[in-house]
């Protein structure tokens, strides 16, 4: 006879998933807010794996997204556990504070008036 975990898996708990905190995230719908507003960003998605959490942003639903906002717990004592990724893969900001890491996208919304 095997025994069955409460959790429904054999050897243990499910792995604890890495997530964003409600400050963390109004911080980061504050700009999601600003930029819809702007019509640079239309939706966005969630996502809360094992190694790290991600905050996709999309121009339209069906293509891929034009920023991640990534949390990676591991990184905290290195180079800062939130980082801005572009489309292309390349690491735009990295750093301790989300505010700071996401200035890069706020300039974004500073455009020349006319």
């Amino acid at each position: 006879m095997t025994f069955q975990h409460p959790t429904g898996f054999p050897n243990g708990p499910a792995a604890v998933q890495v997530s964003f905190d409600r400050s963390e995230l109004s911080v980061i719908l504050s700009l999601y807010g600003r930029m819809v507003a702007a019509g640079e960003w239309r939706d966005y998605g969630i996502s809360c794996l094992r190694d790290m959490a991600v905050f996709s942003v999309f121009r339209r639903t069906a293509e891929n997204p034009l920023y991640r906002i990534e949390k990676r717990p591991k990184l905290r004592g290195r180079q800062g556990q939130y980082a801005v990724v572009g489309m292309d893969g390349q690491i735009l900001k990295r750093g301790h504070e989300l505010k700071t890491v996401l200035r890069v996208l706020e300039r974004k919304l500073i455009r020349a008036v006319e």
